[in-house]
């Protein structure tokens, strides 16, 4: 199964950060690409995207300032497949790319996924106080995955936060 290929660029205004490709995304090269993954919907939905994307148009998205990486490239049945080393040297690739490319937010796609990289404990959804790369504002959204157990509202809602910020940043230069 061979890795994803990151969709990454200077001056973007999200960097969406996975645990790492699902299989199907494997299969297929792109970012989830699961049929039972919600990103894209939730996406749309949270008025982050102007319409409903396809898998096949991730790096489409590079236009809107949005970009996608993971924190292990390999592509796994779960994150429970992620061996201890593997997070160990995603973190360090990934703080490497955020101080590299300085997204305007780095948008943690799952509280596990910000634990592994930040190695906090403790964790809220939304903005975080401190940021692990100073100047690159860190966010923590619900898992896209559809098994997690949260109300699609309450998702969509937290990354309705996001779009939000995005949008009175423009309006207001912050």
């Amino acid at each position: 199964m061979h890795e994803i290929m990151d969709h990454l660029d200077h001056g973007l205004s999200i960097l969406f950060i996975g645990f790492n490709p699902s299989l199907r995304s494997g299969e297929v090269g792109h970012h989830y690409a699961n049929p039972r993954n919600n990103f894209w919907r939730i996406l749309h939905r949270s008025g982050l995207t102007p319409r409903l994307y396809d898998t096949s148009e991730d790096a489409e998205l590079l236009k809107l300032g949005y970009g996608f990486t993971n924190i292990v490239a390999r592509p796994t049945r779960g994150a429970e497949d992620i061996t201890r080393e593997e997070y160990e040297e995603g973190r360090e690739i990934l703080r490497v790319k955020l101080e590299q490319y300085r997204p305007r937010i780095a948008c943690f796609v799952g509280k596990g996924v910000y634990t592994e990289y930040s190695r906090k404990s403790q964790v809220k959804w939304g903005f975080q106080r401190e940021s692990v790369v100073d100047g690159v504002l860190e966010f923590v959204a619900p898992s896209s995955s559809g098994l997690v157990r949260m109300k699609m509202d309450d998702i969509i809602g937290i990354y309705q936060q996001l779009s939000d910020f995005i949008q009175n940043e423009g309006e207001f230069g912050c």
